[in-house]
């Protein structure tokens, strides 16, 4: 492919050579309105991860996820492995919101709060930045070969990075063991936890990985957002984009004959993909409006107005009116009323305990003389944060004869309990010619909880 351009573009993509090989991203400090919005808000983004862990709600952490007990705090609500399939509408609604977040606002996830950004661009090559120096240094000392200070800054910032990778993998494993139980984890040796001792080293690792050498790549390669900009962008959808029309064509300030860009490449030199953005919209572009910043800063020292490359429609690029209220947002309005519709419904049909009627293992049922025995349990789980105690009734059916081996049951806070029920009826009676279930209502104590009917066929000779 040697010479050859890329098929999708005039030029070969900014990370990478006309024949596929890494082009390594040298990014320049910029500094603009966008980009100290953007370093507010990966702030804000750091701080929040770091928090949710220590900020406790109801005695809980804000964000608990315990996988090994199946219980799951979220600030404030609590929720069993019985609630899994509330997950679905979580997930759909957030894939949904970003879908629709893209079609008005373009790439506003990718360039202010995806976590690959935040951390590389608010971390990362900031770290890189502070120990090996600015853009035009680092290309100089990388252009120049190996030297004493060159490998001592590069071993430092690789020693920066692996330690930012371990916080950041512990913070993480924080979510699913608890701080205090990570806590006394980190003090003891890694054979007594080794599961947790393994995620953390595989965790450090990738995220080392991925912030010291993949970076943007990440972007291009794996994920699948940028290519669904086909789909989920119009021509009404907020870009970062540059005007042709003001700036071609391109030149000398000093030529009056030139449109305002005066082709510094500023624009180039700061984009954390490599990108050139006046070839227009491209996958690798995440909409960070660091080309914003420094085209802006370019042209106020020009004394010419802002705005060359800016955040607009391709429709306003085109000098055409941009429409916010279009049709596939009438569509998104009513398909986002309809999911909240059954959402709602779905997390209001959630109650605090679960009650189910199984068959023990073994014989299904049991004859001594004529008798005929059917063995049950009821399986009573307890969503509440507190102990309570639990009724076990059944429901009189002629011909039945229940036993109930607790009655009344106390499940401690999240756990469950399983009561044994023996049911019974005599061969040759009317219940034996027509096996009726086995039915039992189950419910806490305390008023203002409505209890559930169980049920189970009975099974025997007729």
């Amino acid at each position: 492919m040697a010479g050859k351009h890329l098929p999708l573009l005039d030029q070969p993509s900014g990370s990478l050579h006309a024949d596929g090989s890494r082009n390594w991203v040298y990014t320049a400090d910029v500094h603009g309105r966008f980009t100290s919005l953007r370093h507010w808000v990966f702030g804000a983004l750091v701080v929040v991860f770091v928090a949710l862990p220590w900020v406790r709600i109801g005695g809980q952490p804000a964000v608990f996820l315990d996988i090994a007990h199946r219980r799951f705090y979220l600030f404030g609500f609590t929720f069993t492995a019985q609630d899994t399939w509330l997950l679905f509408f979580v997930l759909t609604g957030i894939g949904f919101a970003l879908f629709v977040a893209t079609t008005i606002w373009g790439r506003v996830w990718c360039g202010y709060a995806c976590p690959q950004t935040v951390w590389l661009e608010g971390v990362y090559r900031r770290i890189e930045r502070l120990i090996e120096g600015s853009r035009s240094i680092r290309m100089r000392r990388d252009a120049e070969g190996p030297s004493a200070t060159t490998v001592a800054r590069k071993v430092l910032k690789h020693i920066a990075f692996v330690v930012v990778s371990f916080l950041i993998a512990h913070v993480f494993l924080s979510y699913f063991v608890s701080l205090p139980a990570l806590y006394r984890m980190v003090q003891g040796a890694p054979t007594e936890h080794w599961t947790v001792f393994l995620w953390a080293t595989v965790l450090t690792g990738i995220l080392y990985a991925n912030f010291g050498w993949f970076r943007e790549q990440l972007c291009l390669v794996v994920c699948p957002y940028g290519r669904l900009q086909s789909v989920l962008f119009d021509r009404d959808s907020l870009v970062i984009g540059y005007d042709k029309v003001r700036g071609e064509p391109r030149g000398k300030a000093s030529d009056p004959n030139n449109g305002d860009c005066v082709d510094c490449k500023r624009c180039v030199t700061v984009c954390p993909t490599g990108i050139d953005i006046r070839n227009g919209l491209q996958l690798e572009c995440v909409a960070c409006a660091a080309c914003v910043d420094a085209c802006d800063e370019v042209m106020v020292k020009l004394g010419r107005e802002p705005g060359l490359v800016r955040y607009d429609s391709l429709s306003g690029l085109a000098g055409e009116a941009r429409r916010f209220l279009r049709p596939r947002l009438y569509l998104y309005a009513v398909a986002g009323l309809v999911g909240l519709t059954v959402a709602t419904f779905a997390f209001s049909s959630r109650t605090s305990f679960e009650a189910n009627l199984l068959r023990l293992r073994g014989a299904p049922f049991s004859v001594e003389g004529e008798q005929v025995r059917n063995a049950f349990e009821v399986h009573v789980v307890n969503k509440a944060n507190e102990p309570r105690e639990f009724t076990v009734e059944p429901v009189p059916v002629a011909g039945l004869a229940y036993t109930v081996a607790m009655p009344k049951v106390t499940v401690p806070a999240l756990g469950q309990q399983r009561v044994p029920v023996f049911v019974e009826y005599a061969r040759g009676s009317s219940a034996s010619g027509s096996h009726p279930s086995a039915t039992l209502r189950v419910g806490p104590t305390q008023a203002g909880e409505t209890p559930k009917t169980v049920t189970m066929p009975l099974l025997g000779p007729r």
